[in-house]
């Protein structure tokens, strides 16, 4: 800036060029500010101290020599680091500013005082270290922060303390471990005006999906009151999810997770005294309500992708909330260093070979497993008594604790998001955490052997004793291409994005009855006739998980399009077939409140399941829940690639009636693009496809139901165990029959059961009949590729 201070700058006089005297944060701030204003990006108003501001107070005060010969002793192992850092910090700590720097700084901040109208205005004041941040070190939470700073002596003093923080005992220890050289960088110091977020709220985003890498999606952390709290773990925070690319479209709203988080405590303004702000319990209403809106979250996805496109790379933001004019901030801006640098040419998969007792769950970091001997440490004045190889359990970690978490095999916290500190240190340093477990340091003991699992979605297991586990890795340019499409079967929405690199063409199979047992919890007809109910319990549990909906069938119908819209995110815009609910009775009566809606059958299995229930008037209303979710997913957050798949079909008759149903609702067939698949799995299906081939746009054959209903054994039998083959000679003339006459009347034919992933060549024998693709579980994909390629290639030596 011409004829600018060189002690300092302000904000809107930076660009991302000016990294090496402001540091990578600053400069972004900057950048922010004269780039992104027209598209409502808003960065507080404020100053930054340059490097030569830093250098002057270091030369003034003549402390280079005095810390380099601590640096040395440090080097050679004659002084620990506890005992170096103390001592430099000192230095700092004890130092006064030059003039000219103590007048550029108090100057400023009067300055941002008279903009304000305010003698003394409340600022924060952060520090960063002039070097950018590297492939492998992020620099998250390096330096001190100060929140709610006043007046001149108050700023000066809260800059000094920040100078010193680049010798914390962490950061030296972080550099060390990175060869980072402790005084080839400086340090600058923003001065910004307070967020007054303590009064609303904030937290921390992402332009990509920290855990997996899906680089499609936005993540939101969000807390009540000052961002402190997100950062440092100290809370459960709301998550929330939304898809990027169909932020394009003004008219979708690609939501696809909100996670009301616990929000424990917020951190505020404090009153009297010297501390600058406190902790406060929040109310049970706090609790239990949404930080952000829907339209808060989609403003702040689109001002992450705006400031992704900006920097042309994913990033790693802070936002806050103003209470008083209810305006949306950027308070911090740095690159997200893990998963966007991470070997996407390679696919390592674990799974666990045996199961154990659930010890402890919470939110997983990472997709490996390990397994050790629990070590609980509650403090970190006690983190000197860590045993390295051990699985670190505590409440939660700050900066602080850097110097052991890299010597742990896992860490395990009681509180935190995937945005805290604990899950982005363990995602950089490649360590499975698990966080946000609740009471892991009250449940795990000291020694006791346990099995830590990241590997089943985004839900992470500790389990009781050292289980066994495979690990998988293939290079990604290893793995053929097949003319047969080959798909995804998919339990839940958890785990949709962890497999989102496999080479596939889709969704095959999505269970609706999955995610309505593992998010939704409750019978749907429970929800509809909610007040008729008679058990008080199940009215109690229900009245808590839905008490943010005045309309208890809205509660449904959000979470299932929800999950729908994770799934099929993870593979847009190629197809994701759902299938609509195929619980039996006995499994629907098992939901919260189902009890009473459920009739008794002494064989459920062929009984009142599948596309029965949808013109029945003991579902239809439950029916009419699971088609609104459907049409929001495709209409309002714009996942147009989902197909609808409706299960045990048995009559044509009936797949009339359901197709009729279905367009009252809004789903009628061939509407804006919409297929209706049918499941081939009962055999009036394999004498009529013709029939069923007319009525619906594909047929994917179910092949566990169709090979219990051709042979007649019940497939939960376990005394006739050994006789369930799908490969069996009938059940394969019937899977024959089917992709025949699916064929003939240019349908769509697919299989989404079972028998491709346990038998490899019962996926050869389906190759060689002509099938158009094979869904699979995602553990078998990359070994069942192979099978399928060999198999295109022996078919094409015999055609030609």
């Amino acid at each position: 800036m011409t004829g600018a201070p060189s002690h300092l700058r302000w904000f809107t006089d930076l660009t991302r060029a000016d990294v090496p005297i402001v540091g990578d944060k600053h400069a972004a701030l900057g950048e922010m500010a004269n780039a992104l204003g027209h598209v409502g990006v808003r960065v507080p108003a404020g100053f930054v101290t340059t490097a030569e501001a830093w250098n002057r107070f270091v030369e003034a005060n003549e402390i280079r020599a005095q810390m380099e010969q601590q640096l040395a002793a440090l080097a050679d192992g004659s002084r620990p680091l506890h005992r170096v850092g103390k001592a430099i910090r000192r230095l700092f700590l004890q130092s006064e500013f030059p003039s000219d720097v103590a007048e550029a700084i108090t100057e400023a901040y009067r300055t941002l005082g008279r903009r304000f109208d305010q003698d003394e205005v409340d600022v924060a004041v952060r520090a960063s270290a002039t070097v950018s941040d590297l492939p492998e070190a992020s620099f998250a939470g390096q330096q001190e922060t100060f929140l709610n700073v006043r007046g001149d002596a108050d700023v000066l003093d809260a800059c000094r303390t920040c100078f010193a923080s680049l010798f914390t005992d962490r950061a030296i220890s972080y550099r060390i471990a990175h060869g980072i050289d402790h005084l080839g960088m400086a340090l600058s110091v923003s001065v910004m005006k307070m967020v007054r977020s303590d009064l609303a709220g904030s937290g921390v985003m992402f332009s990509i999906d920290p855990e997996t890498g899906f680089d499609e999606a936005v993540v939101i952390n969000a807390a009540w009151g000052l961002g402190e709290t997100v950062v440092r773990g100290t809370v459960n925070p709301d998550e929330y999810m939304v898809y990027k690319p169909l932020l394009d479209r003004p008219e979708m709203r690609p939501i696809i997770e909100a996670h009301v988080g616990e929000k424990q405590q917020r951190q505020m303004y404090a009153e009297g005294g010297t501390a600058t702000t406190a902790l406060k319990e929040t109310s049970q209403a706090e609790r239990r309500a949404r930080v952000l809106d829907d339209d808060e979250v989609l403003q702040l996805a689109r001002w992450a992708v705006a400031i992704e496109r900006l920097f042309g790379h994913p990033m790693h933001l802070e936002w806050a909330k103003d209470g008083e004019n209810g305006r949306f901030y950027v308070v911090q801006a740095r690159p997200e260093t893990v998963q966007s640098r991470r070997d996407t040419e390679t696919l390592a998969s674990y799974a666990l070979d045996a199961r154990g007792e659930v010890l402890i769950e919470g939110q997983a970091v990472g997709e490996a497993i390990t397994h050790g001997q629990v070590q609980v440490i509650e403090s970190v004045t006690d983190i000197d008594r860590f045993i390295d190889g051990r699985i670190l359990v505590t409440g939660m970690t700050d900066p602080d604790w850097m110097p052991i978490l890299q010597r742990a095999a896992g860490i395990v916290t009681d509180h935190g998001g995937r945005t805290c500190h604990a899950a982005i240190i363990s995602r950089e340093l490649g360590i499975p955490s698990i966080v946000g477990a609740n009471d892991a340091t009250r449940v795990l003991r000291n020694d006791q052997e346990v099995t830590l699992s990241c590997a089943e979605g985004d839900r992470g297991f500790v389990y009781a004793g050292s289980l066994p586990f495979t690990t998988t890795s293939v290079k990604v340019a290893d793995v053929p291409r097949t003319r047969t499409q080959v798909m995804l079967n998919i339990a839940s929405p958890t785990a949709a994005l962890r497999w989102w690199r496999l080479p596939c063409h889709g969704i095959g199979l999505a269970r609706m009855e999955f995610m309505i047992s593992d998010l939704i919890k409750v019978h749907p007809m429970a929800l509809v006739r909610f007040e008729q109910l008679q058990d008080e319990d199940a009215k109690r549990r229900i009245a808590d998980l839905t008490h943010n909906y005045p309309d208890k069938r809205d509660y449904f119908v959000d979470n299932l399009a929800r999950g729908i819209g994770k799934i099929a995110a993870a593979v847009y815009p190629q197809r994701a077939i759902v299938r609509t609910s195929d619980f039996k009775t006995d499994e629907y009566a098992a939901l919260i409140g189902g009890g009473e809606f459920e009739p008794f059958e002494e064989n459920p299995m062929l009984g009142f399941r599948g596309a029965a229930r949808y013109d029945d008037d003991l579902y239809r209303e439950g029916f009419a829940l699971e088609c609104r979710a459907l049409r929001k997913v495709r209409e309002e957050l714009g996942f147009d690639n989902v197909v609808i798949m409706i299960p045990f079909c048995r009559t044509l008759d009936e797949a009339d009636r359901v197709l009729a149903v279905m367009a009252e609702h809004g789903l009628e067939r061939g509407r804006d693009g919409l297929e209706v698949y049918v499941m081939a799995e009962v055999p009036s299906n394999v004498l009529l496809v013709d029939g069923f081939a007319e009525r619906f746009d594909g047929l994917s054959i179910g092949s566990n139901d169709l090979t219990q209903l051709v042979l007649g054994i019940d497939r939960d039998s376990t005394l006739l165990a050994d006789m369930f083959d799908e490969r069996d000679e009938a059940v394969k003339r019937a899977v024959k029959l089917l992709i025949d006459g699916a064929r003939a009347a240019k349908r769509h034919i697919g299989i989404c059961g079972q028998a491709p992933s346990d038998y490899p060549e019962f996926a050869e024998f389906l190759v060689a009949e002509g099938i158009d693709s094979i869904s699979l579980n995602p553990d078998s994909i990359l070994g069942i590729l192979p099978k399928i390629a060999e198999a295109e290639a022996r078919q094409g030596a015999i055609t030609h």
